[in-house]
């Protein structure tokens, strides 16, 4: 990285623990009012529960609405912290080092508000039909063969490696908290979570070899989570415009789209509210915004594929939902907005370097992608279970509810609640991660020129 500035072990302790050590004055009031929109969405679910599925939107043909939208979309942002923490790790890229607990942590708190909205779409989550035989007395079974059981179990593994990938990374950083903690009982909370942390060269050994192993591990994980998921509407046959071959990578390059994109937000939401600018520089804007035009342009080609396959056989009914998905209201407009939020107006503009180096710009076009990604996956859904009927008076119609808008927002306050929370009693940026950087950090000449290497072993 060209942009950098060299900081003592001191000043890094300072700055990554202000917020653990201390508050920040927008903190609480932010907190206050996430809490106030999950207990909205807690409540209308506790509304829906007493008076059922009725209540929402959901309607013959249309079984899947903004709940399922929803949970693909939060399976997508959950990709991010395996992009950036485990690829990135693995190809020992520099410019991961600031920004890679904060795409873990999103990671988990994401996959946290994925699993709410299958329950929630279930109606009676008590009985947990996915995961186990749930009614012993008429000896109803839950189909295995159905992508439905397998996602629990892909999605929980995936939950349970991304929580030990925060932990085990945490664990230095805890025990700079444990040694600069004032009080008695705190002290003794983070000395307990450190497990004993001493900073031996054993234990340096045996923490980098399990961030590696564990980034090794984790990547099929990576990839099946987003197939199976994929594969909840390919293996469906009842329903055109979902029976299809390349729903797997698409669904895998349209998770990391949106996964890097709320990485990008995230570092400028951190540079802006925590004031960490000396450690996220616009050379790290720059490496995720050349990273984004790859995963883009990638993505953009699997979306072109997925509608040349469609159109290839000259089928009637896949000819008739994409003209409903591009001609027909509202879908039609949804669907602009999807290409030009999506793809056409991020995309060029990442492509001039001082975009690609301002928070402020890069806040604004992976904010575009984001909303973009969101009706991506309405418009996979919506439109298809609008016309799967083979009768056009069984063709129905599809219109939220306020009960599944304030679900569906209880979400995203959950997540927002959850980086907050934590941000509170934990770094967001690896403070051993920063100080190693700056130990393997030199300078070397190169003819006339002094450029900046780093040392490795």
């Amino acid at each position: 990285m060209q942009d950098h500035i060299q900081l003592d072990q001191k000043q890094i302790n300072d700055d990554l623990l202000a917020g653990v050590l201390g508050m920040p004055k927008w903190w609480l009031p932010a907190v206050l009012f996430l809490t106030l929109v999950v207990f909205a969405g807690l409540g209308s679910f506790g509304y829906m529960m007493n008076k059922g599925l009725g209540v929402t939107g959901l309607n013959r043909p249309v079984m899947w609405g903004f709940f399922i939208v929803n949970f693909v979309f939060w399976i997508g942002i959950s990709h991010a912290g395996i992009m950036i923490s485990a690829i990135l790790r693995l190809t020992q890229a520099e410019w991961r080092r600031p920004v890679t607990r904060a795409a873990e942590v999103m990671t988990v708190f994401s996959l946290m508000a994925a699993l709410h909205t299958p329950l929630f779409h279930v109606g009676r989550p008590w009985r947990e039909m996915w995961v186990f035989p749930y009614d012993f007395a008429r000896g109803v079974w839950p189909n295995v063969r159905s992508p439905f059981v397998w996602d629990p179990s892909a999605v929980g593994t995936y939950l349970i490696a991304s929580s030990l990938f925060v932990f085990i990374a945490l664990i230095p950083d805890l025990a700079v908290i444990r040694d600069r903690a004032v009080n008695p009982l705190v002290k003794k909370i983070y000395g307990t979570m450190c497990l004993g942390w001493r900073g031996t060269p054993r234990q340096w050994k045996l923490q980098a070899v399990a961030g590696i192993l564990l980034s090794a591990l984790v990547l099929p994980v990576f990839v099946s989570v987003h197939s199976i998921v994929s594969w909840d509407f390919a293996v469906l046959i009842g329903v055109e415009g979902w029976h299809s071959t390349i729903f797997a990578p698409y669904f895998i390059i349209g998770a990391i789209h949106s996964g890097v994109s709320a990485v990008a937000m995230l570092m400028a939401l951190s540079v802006w509210l925590w004031g960490l600018d000396k450690y996220l520089r616009p050379d790290h804007f720059d490496a995720i915004g050349r990273l984004l035009i790859v995963v883009a342009t990638t993505w953009f080609f699997f979306f072109f594929l997925e509608w040349v396959f469609a159109l290839y056989t000259l089928e009637g009914v896949e000819i008739s939902l994409r003209e409903l998905q591009v001609f027909q209201w509202p879908y039609g407009m949804l669907f602009l907005i999807f290409l030009a939020t999506a793809f056409f107006i991020p995309v060029p503009m990442w492509m001039f370097k001082s975009v690609r180096r301002s928070a402020f710009w890069m806040f604004f076009t992976t904010l575009l992608v984001n909303v973009g990604m969101w009706l991506e996956r309405f418009l996979i859904i919506i439109p298809g279970l609008v016309r799967r009927q083979p009768f056009t008076f069984d063709w129905g119609t599809y219109h939220p509810s306020i009960i599944e808008i304030l679900i569906v927002a209880e979400t995203f306050a959950f997540v927002a609640l959850g980086m907050l929370l934590f941000s509170k009693f934990f770094p967001l940026i690896p403070i051993f991660d920063i100080k190693e950087g700056m130990v393997v950090r030199d300078e070397i000449k190169i003819g006339r020129r002094i450029v900046p290497a780093t040392i490795r072993e």
